[in-house]
Formats: C-alpha cells, structure tokens, sequence
C-alpha cells in the first residue's frame, strides 16, 4: 500500500460500513449515496490489498483483517478531528446548540426538570433533547441515536467511551397508602418477606422482561415473586401502584420523590438489593468540545447530589 498517495476520505467510509454493518446504512451515516460507498469499498480493496468485507446472505462480513484495525482506525479517526477542531471559548448565552441525551425516564423526573432552570437562566438559545436508550444494549445509544451523552448504569464500555460515576442508588418498595396489605406497615418500615411474596408487582423493563436485579436478589434467599405487569417508563410504574394493589420495587429516589405526588407508602426490602452505580458515557472525540464539555458540567452537577451513600 501506498500510504502517500491514499485518500484519507476512503477510511471514513471503511468505518462507517465497520460500524453500520451496511453499505446502505454507512452511506446514511456519511449522507452519500450506497453506490458512492460501494465505490469506495472497491478502491479501499485495491489499496489495503484485503476484501476487507465478505457477503453472508443479505450481509457483510468484515473479514480477520478489517476486524483487527475496526478499534485503531476508529482512535486515529477521532484524533484527527479532534486535531482539526476549533477549540473557540463558549459562551453559554449566546449558543444556540442542541445537547441529546440518551436516558430512561428517571431522568425525565429528576434532572431535566432542574437543567431546564439551568438553561433558562444560563444558556437560554439551548436546546436539550432526552431520548429513550437503545434496549439490551445501552452504550449504543451513543452511536444510533447520535447522542452526546448516555446516563446509564454502570457496564463494561469500548475504549472510545469516557465516563463519570454519578450517583449510587439504592431501592424500595412502593405501595399505594390505602393497600389493604400495607396499612398496618409503617411508611419507611421494612416490607416483611411473606408480604413481599404474596403481592403481585409492576416491573420496570423497557424490553419487557419479567425478571430483574430484585428477582436474582430474591434468588439468593430460596424466593421468588409474581410479576403481573411491566411497563417501559417508572411513572407508569408509579401510577399503576398508585391505582391498585400492586407494588413495585423503584430506586429510592423515585420513591421518595413519587410518594406524595402519587399517594404512596415507601417501605424497605426484606432482602439486600446491591445499589446500583449510575455513570454518564460519552464519546471521547467529545472530550474537549467546550459547549459538550460545558453541558455535561451542568448534568453532574445537578445528579451528583442524587447519591444515596
């Protein structure tokens, strides 16, 4: 291969068609059309001297080479474009700016309210947008939904992720305040076991699962639990609660901040729950970028304080 003479263009359509799975899809990401990138793939070819990508059906399969450079090309990709940013002063008041935020609905309730007090008085041009994230897969947010940052729990992430450590979260359980089975309890007092197991539950799962942390923590002590419903967002878990005899295992900050709004009882597990670490990802090109790096200032600064140690 000769480097000198290689258009540095065709190894952002190999990353692309890397990341995307697709020439239609690359083609999406670059906004060009598939035949362009089918173009450059075939120029691509002749230059590394690799097919770099095979066909299986109706996909393309990166072969050994094209898998071994996918992590070093993507590196050296956001190095240039961080090399070649402008790294102008920001002024809050006067940017115009969207920030999108990949998030469950948690955070709907307890931090867009507050940023959106934030950005009226500090940067009042600015847009932020909350988006669900990607299901089973929460680090993908970052790339399918272009998001410029993801606030998730803590997980293994690529290296071309950043992260900050949040907040701790903890769990309780919630009952409506007139639950036949709950008004001998005292609100704050720990649900007994028999209790517990014998009232059906709403679950949070936006994949519509039927099983969670509780279930396995459940496990451990030889018991299990009847999930009668799940739903994708915890105000609906909350209002279900709220509307029923059913109750619900919320991180405790939820809890508390739902229990008067919605008439609840909060009461504690009668088994341990390991809390839960709640992070912020990003992608690293995004680490110097001055109105990026002045959002997320704005995130941790109101979710910090969310901490339950």
């Amino acid at each position: 291969m000769n480097f000198a003479t290689l258009d540095l263009n065709l190894l952002r359509v190999l990353d692309a068609i890397l990341t995307a799975g697709s020439t239609t899809k690359a083609g999406e990401r670059l906004g060009v059309s598939q035949s362009a990138v089918s173009n450059a793939l075939n120029r691509l070819r002749h230059a590394l001297g690799d097919d770099l990508f095979v066909r299986r059906g109706n996909q393309l399969v990166p072969t050994d080479f094209a898998v071994s450079i996918k992590d070093g090309l993507r590196e050296e990709l956001n190095r240039l474009e961080s090399l070649l940013s402008r790294n102008d002063d920001f002024d809050p008041r006067q940017a115009s700016e969207t920030f999108k935020i990949a998030a469950s609905d948690f955070f709907a309730e307890l931090l867009m309210p507050g940023l959106g007090g934030v950005l009226n008085r500090k940067a009042p041009k600015m847009v932020a947008q909350l988006v669900d994230l990607v299901p089973e897969n929460y680090v993908e947010s970052l790339e399918r939904y272009n998001a410029d940052l993801a606030l998730i729990p803590d997980t293994d992430a690529p290296d071309w992720i950043s992260r900050e450590v949040l907040f701790r979260s903890s769990f309780m359980v919630v009952g409506r305040v007139d639950n036949p089975f709950l008004v001998q309890i005292e609100d704050g007092a720990e649900l007994p076991m028999e209790t517990f197991c014998a009232l059906s539950h709403v679950l949070f799962s936006p994949e519509g699962k039927l099983a969670a942390m509780g279930d396995a923590a459940l496990a451990k002590v030889g018991r299990k639990r009847h999930v009668a419903m799940t739903l994708p967002v915890f105000s609906g878990v909350c209002r279900v609660v709220s509307a029923s005899d059913l109750v619900a295992l919320v991180p405790s900050q939820l809890a508390r901040k739902f229990a008067p709004e919605f008439g609840l009882k909060v009461l504690a597990p009668p088994f341990e729950i390991e809390p839960v670490n709640i992070i912020a990802i990003w992608h690293r090109r995004s680490d110097e970028n001055p109105m990026a790096k002045w959002m997320r200032q704005q995130v941790f600064d109101l979710l910090k304080p969310l901490d339950t140690r």
